[in-house]
């Protein structure tokens, strides 16, 4: 493996073997498994897990990272081709990407969403570019458009919480102040449907996912025995469900538009998950969520803290998966 960008780069069977590698590791480490080999990790926007997880992992494999977070301690960094540079970025990808690389075994970049065009976003520009410039190792952070590490923990916890890999998976839009990125729920929706589940988005008007992810998702569902859609109908979306994934985003029918955005979104405070959502489920329905939660503005205090909630599970299952991943890139050839 010389990548890790996006689950759909590997089939069905090749996620599986990962996520074995992710439990073996996890029950039996191999302290000296990356003994000697450094991990660079380019942070372009905020993380808690993603950071944090990564280091801890590089540490118990017995590697090293290093972090880069522009404009805080280095330079700030453009990223768009063409530009004259009179701003405040001072250093280029095109130089500063190839830099990092030469110093490291393996490249992480987060690079979100610049939240205009949506075509743009979807195609991930930005991260294609990046991505271009890298002969290392290169690991997907979190992109305009995906999130695979988040993805393949997501994938680790519903094994280990019993959900049927042809089990109901629901992904609701939550309510948040404002816009957010598109890549969470694309990563999920994307990995249930490859795990081969119902999977069902459930949203308000005008919030409904894009075309190129809903494609993308089918086209995995197809390959796995699942079938995904997408409804506003909240009764019907939740009836039977086993896994209820709630996550915020844009208003993707007025993308870009921030005052639009806002204006669809007002009115919708009533999206805050609380117990009642689950009436419809099933009684052992859990609650996910990728974090971090604006508490009784996405998630109720009470549902969060209940025993449905495996937010701090998933969370956790960032460190063993992403080991794994780390371990695929940079562990030598015996």
């Amino acid at each position: 493996m010389q990548r890790f960008l996006d689950l759909a780069d590997f089939s069905r069977d090749e996620v599986l073997e990962l996520l074995e590698l992710a439990r073996r590791l996890e029950l039996r480490p191999e302290p000296q498994a990356l003994g000697g080999k450094v991990l660079g990790l380019l942070f372009m926007n905020p993380s808690l897990r993603t950071l944090a997880s990564f280091q801890a992992g590089m540490a118990r494999l017995g590697g090293s990272s290093f972090v880069i977070t522009p404009g805080s301690g280095t330079w700030q960094v453009e990223t768009r081709d063409g530009v004259v540079m009179d701003g405040s970025p001072a250093e280029h990808v095109r130089e500063g990407i190839p830099v990092l690389a030469s110093y490291c075994d393996a490249l992480g970049v987060r690079s979100f969403a610049d939240g205009r065009d949506l075509s743009a976003d979807l195609g991930e520009q930005k991260f294609r570019l990046i991505a271009s410039l890298v002969d290392k190792p290169l690991i997907n952070l979190e992109s305009a458009a995906n999130h695979p590490c988040q993805a393949l923990a997501d994938w680790k916890t519903l094994d280990e919480i019993g959900v049927p890999r042809s089990g109901k998976f629901v992904l609701s839009w939550a309510y948040h102040p404002r816009a957010l990125p598109l890549a969470v729920p694309a990563a999920a929706v994307h990995m249930a449907a490859q795990r081969g589940m119902e999977v069902v988005v459930l949203r308000p008007e005008g919030f409904a996912l894009p075309d190129a992810i809903m494609d993308k998702a089918r086209r995995a569902a197809a390959l796995a025995g699942g079938s995904v859609r997408q409804t506003a109908d909240r009764g019907a979306a939740l009836a039977g469900a086993q896994v209820v994934y709630a996550k915020e985003w844009a208003a993707t029918a007025r993308y870009g538009d921030e005052a639009a955005d806002a204006e669809a979104r007002r009115g919708l405070r009533d999206w805050c998950l609380g117990e009642s959502w689950f009436a419809g489920a099933r009684a052992d329905c859990r609650l996910m969520h990728c974090l971090p939660v604006r508490r009784n503005v996405a998630i109720a205090d009470h549902l969060l803290d209940s025993p449905r909630s495996v937010v701090l599970r998933q969370a956790y299952n960032r460190l063993p998966a992403q080991m794994a991943v780390l371990y695929r890139l940079l562990k030598p050839a015996e």
